[in-house]
């Protein structure tokens, strides 16, 4: 895995969310994410994700509960397919909107 730093850049209504996502680095990614949340509903993008651990899917849950709390709609596109394996292995799906993960590479 090359380098620590997650890319996350606000356009509009949507978040991209890129690089690796790990326990290194997952507080400072999910500051960001819930301030974009509580200001509006957001399109998460995670097509950028490089690299998770199960610090992610932990992100994931966080954001929806700042959803929740601030009445915001959100969703979670392009999902790498090591991030929906970590979420199906969890049994946390029913809780985290997502579109179909995308296809292994």
């Amino acid at each position: 895995m090359a380098g620590t730093d997650a890319r996350i850049r606000l356009e509009g209504n949507r978040l991209f969310v890129g690089g690796p996502v790990t326990y290194d680095n997952v507080v400072e990614v999910i500051r960001t994410g819930d301030a974009a949340i509580k200001a509006d509903d957001m399109l998460i993008d995670l097509a950028g994700v490089t690299w998770v651990d199960s610090s992610a899917v932990s992100m994931l849950l966080e954001w929806m509960r700042t959803a929740q709390t601030y009445d915001r709609r959100i969703e979670f596109i392009n999902l790498p397919s090591n991030l929906a394996d970590l979420i199906e292995l969890y049994d946390v799906g029913s809780l985290i909107p997502t579109d179909k993960p995308a296809e292994s590479v």
